[in-house]
């Protein structure tokens, strides 16, 4: 069922949220005693019904210390917000290029500015153009600006994954994200200015498995 996400809301020691990417998202109130989908408001095409309770491809979930009852999706297609604790959602994908991609990260001390990296499609794992660009929003979803010093901006064809992108607690904020490629990319200061720390690990094959 690919279960990745499994996030702690951590203002409420029973609550629990996890993203499955056959099944869509799901909230525990009762330390998982209990389970409720939490997918009011996602719409995919690429199910029989694109409104079901159940069935939708969620790729990663993000929640904030400060604001936990805020949380930020990165769907295939779609970037999604709820500030109801997962009740509801709404799209916020904005002026991105694209908005399919894998990783969503919230800044540790701004539960309205988040960063998700773009791919081309479900099909195309790389980013538009092969230009690598991280995306951030200071409105919580509404606009995004493209954030591109020392990234690659030619020929690059690499995709990021749902567990490839870490902020630490740092002021200003530093953000991280690795690449299918072997690339580690840093940056000290919200997001401005990056680094490449590591560019040689082993490259990553992301492999689709159909069952028949």
């Amino acid at each position: 069922m690919c279960l990745h996400t499994i996030a702690l809301d951590p203002g409420n020691k029973d609550r629990i949220f996890c993203a499955i990417s056959a099944a869509g998202a799901f909230r525990s109130d009762d330390s998982g005693i209990t389970w409720k989908p939490i997918n009011q408001g996602l719409r995919s095409e690429h199910i029989p019904d694109p409104t079901a309770e159940v069935g939708h491809y969620v790729h990663c979930i993000a929640i904030h210390a400060a604001n936990p009852n805020t949380l930020y999706m990165q769907k295939h297609w779609d970037v999604m917000r709820s500030d109801d604790g997962g009740d509801t959602w709404r799209e916020v994908s904005g002026n991105l290029p694209s908005d399919f991609g894998f990783p969503v990260a919230i800044h540790s001390h701004d539960p309205d500015t988040i960063y998700v990296v773009p791919i081309l499609s479900d099909s195309l794992h790389y980013p538009p153009e092969g230009k690598l660009r991280v995306y951030r929003s200071r409105t919580g979803g509404e606009k995004w600006e493209a954030l591109t010093n020392r990234l690659p901006q030619e020929h690059c064809y690499v995709n990021v994954l749902r567990d490839a992108m870490a902020v630490d607690k740092a002021q200003p904020c530093g953000i991280y994200f690795g690449t299918a490629g072997g690339q580690v990319y840093a940056s000290s200061d919200d997001g401005y200015h990056w680094t490449a720390i590591v560019r040689d690990l082993p490259a990553v094959l992301s492999v689709e498995v159909q069952t028949i």
